[in-house]
């Protein structure tokens, strides 16, 4: 074949409908073998399938947007005080920290403390913070290589001790030593929802952003002091089913809040490793939010 000749294997299409069913094993309503199933009746082929299933799925090879050897960050691997245990975490601070900084939490998705996350704690930092990524799988080992291992484990994981160790986060963050002693958190699908369930929880959080996460129940919501800041991707239906009663009694309880909802966008639209369901603008758009209400909320 002539260099003429060659032609460059089209990219598989990815439906709507595959990213929905996607959607649904990573949040444990679909195993494996029917998530395959169901993939290969929508792209007409078990071939098909195998090539697309990987273009949904998060790729941890995926290169960082802030490099674990950037020079601008200082990152290491800490352990602290849990309720019960110890926790594992990553830690990052500016590499040319001056005075003290706002601090903040960031959750992981239910795919635990990976390469995507602790990239996007160095993010954080790179912003004039310092960051703490909680592995909240530490009271089971913590998060396992094998990420089809942290799907089964993490249905094990108990909620109050989760938002135990959460509140211990908090605790731990507002005495660092070269924090200023608020605290604020962001985190992303799972992370999200824990983040709504952490400010239910902790009077000291001070500021709380959750990427599509669950809401917490109705009669939670006047435990919230921290301010709120709600991002939710357009077309997903299944987290946003609960925005409007979030809002009314958010309203009842005179909590400060803003939503923004980015039409068109996938769940996990922040996730740059995931091919099938990054969006940049929306990412872009909601992370030049975030990082403005940290600096107003923490500073």
């Amino acid at each position: 074949m002539t260099k003429s000749d060659a032609t460059t294997p089209a990219k598989p299409a990815i439906t709507q409908a595959m990213i929905d069913a996607y959607d649904e094993y990573t949040h444990l309503t679909l195993d494996r073998r029917r998530f395959m199933d169901h993939v290969t009746r929508l792209a007409g082929s078990g071939v098909a399938a195998a090539a697309i299933a990987p273009l949904l799925a998060a790729n941890s090879a995926q290169a960082a947007i802030v490099a674990e050897s950037d020079p601008r960050v200082k990152g290491e691997d800490i352990t602290y005080p849990g309720r019960g245990g110890e926790m594992k975490g990553y830690l990052v601070r500016p590499a040319d920290q001056s005075g003290k900084l706002g601090t903040v939490i960031v959750v992981h998705e239910n795919r635990g403390l990976n390469p995507h996350i602790r990239d996007v704690a160095r993010r954080v930092a790179l912003e004039g913070f310092v960051a703490l990524a909680p592995d909240f799988m530490s009271p089971l080992g913590g998060t396992p290589d094998d990420e089809d291992k942290v799907r089964d484990l993490f249905s094990t994981l108990d909620p109050a001790q989760v938002a135990a160790n959460a509140v211990a986060t908090v605790a731990y963050l507002k005495g660092d030593k070269d924090g200023n002693g608020k605290v604020g958190a962001v985190g992303f699908c799972w992370g999200g929802g824990t983040v709504n369930m952490l400010a239910v929880n902790s009077p000291d959080l001070a500021a709380a952003v959750a990427y599509y996460g669950m809401q917490p129940k109705a009669e939670d919501v006047p435990k919230i002091k921290a301010a709120l800041l709600l991002h939710y991707a357009g077309l997903d239906t299944r987290t946003n089913a609960g925005i409007d009663a979030f809002k009314k009694e958010l309203d009842a309880a005179h909590v400060e809040y803003a939503v923004y909802v980015y039409e068109g966008a996938n769940h996990a639209f922040n996730n740059d490793t995931s091919a099938a369901r990054y969006d940049k603008a929306a990412a872009d758009l909601a992370w030049g939010r975030t990082i403005a209400f940290l600096e107003q909320k923490l500073a």
